[in-house]
């Protein structure tokens, strides 16, 4: 009995320990330490964040200057890295063979072969054509590129001999912007409509509430491709991407609007609520100090969410020819090609620009499970 007595005690002030230290964490440390338990949510926001690279400094691992068109490579496909030579020898730096077209003498379609006489050996941290750091410093490093003479595509060329796999990582910019600021506006919209009616209720909120519906029964695809088809093809390239942000962000606001009313419909009647306003404090105080900084961590899991949908969507406009336009370039914009059934099929690579889209869409999903999860640190796992 007396032992058991001892374990009791010893568990009791092992609970009492372990909540004085929850009690002395803050929020965020609270849901820092739980998102990072969950190994989905980590390896999202590791994918997220190497296409947000990718994006950032595409020339660097670019070995081919992207905008390069050049007629006589069109449609190269993959180059493959090997380490094993034809003869069978083993080389312990990665290499590639010269690619050589011909003729076929049944369909007369160029068919690109190796030639393995001519090898080059991959070569990282080199010297090649000039861009600019972040548009401003001018530099020729790349990471990783062939001798001279050689050429790798990792992901092939398109019909005007350009680098695909360059395209991808250029296009990531264009994507992952366009949805992020479509995303943002819809986010404010959302949030300030949300707020404004959860905490005034009444005719006011019944009022917003009935335009927050009346504007969620838009079937959002039909008005999308209407609205990205009338865009005139005489607008500038930055004309399109404000537009385009404008049209993803139109419908995308609406559940987000009503997701927050009612999480403050649950806060205005709590102590801290009614507290400020014994103490006189104005209805801005209340919204922007107390509703608004308490409905921030599910602001961020809806944000995390809704990216994927914008990009999705922008590839689907954009692979129909009404989104964007050239000289912009976006994943969507590369699957265009694609279109082509004969294409397709004879130069299945021009696919390859897919993958970005999944790895996003899969990125800010997991990302955002993560965060929903790790927003309510309080509940029982």
């Amino acid at each position: 009995m007396e032992t058991r007595d001892v374990n009791e005690g010893t568990l009791t002030k092992d609970l009492d320990s372990v909540s004085d230290q929850e009690q002395h964490e803050s929020y965020f440390q609270l849901v820092w330490q739980r998102f990072r338990k969950s190994r989905p949510a980590i390896a999202g926001g590791l994918m997220v964040l190497s296409l947000v690279i990718l994006a950032v400094f595409a020339e660097f691992f670019a070995p081919v200057d992207p905008t390069d068109a050049n007629l006589q490579d069109s449609f190269i496909p993959p180059t493959r890295i090997r380490l094993i030579d034809h003869e069978g020898s083993f080389h312990f730096r990665p290499f590639v063979y010269n690619q050589v077209v011909t003729i076929d003498p049944k369909t007369f379609e160029p068919l690109w072969e190796e030639d393995p006489e001519q090898r080059y050996e991959i070569r990282f941290f080199v010297r090649s054509w000039e861009w600019k750091i972040l548009g401003l410093i001018p530099t020729r490093w790349h990471l990783f590129g062939v001798d001279e003479g050689g050429k790798i595509h990792l992901m092939g060329t398109e019909k005007q001999g350009r680098d695909l796999w360059g395209r991808a990582c250029t296009a990531g910019r264009i994507s992952l912007s366009l949805s992020m600021f479509a995303t943002i506006v819809s986010i404010v919209v959302g949030a300030v409509v949300g707020i404004i009616s959860g905490y005034y209720g009444g005719i006011t909120d019944n009022i917003i509430q009935r335009f927050v519906e009346f504007v969620a029964s838009f079937p959002q695809l039909p008005l999308w491709l209407a609205l990205a088809a009338i865009i005139p093809r005489t607008w500038d390239s930055l004309q399109v991407f404000i537009i385009m942000v404008i049209i993803f962000s139109l419908l995308s606001w609406t559940l987000l609007a009503r997701e927050v009313r009612g999480k403050v419909l649950a806060y205005r009647e709590t102590d801290f609520i009614l507290a400020a306003k014994e103490m006189g404090a104005s209805d801005a105080r209340i919204i922007f100090l107390h509703l608004f900084p308490n409905s921030i961590s599910h602001i961020i899991v809806v944000l995390t969410l809704t990216i994927p949908q914008i990009i999705l969507a922008e590839a689907f406009l954009s692979f129909l020819g009404i989104g964007i336009q050239e000289p912009l370039v976006s994943w969507g914009f590369l699957m265009r090609d694609a279109q082509n059934l004969q294409t397709l099929g004879t130069h299945t690579w021009i696919m390859t620009p897919v993958i970005f889209i999944i790895v996003a869409v899969l990125g800010f999903n997991f990302l955002g499970d993560g965060l929903r999860d790790a927003a309510d640190p309080y509940s029982i796992v």
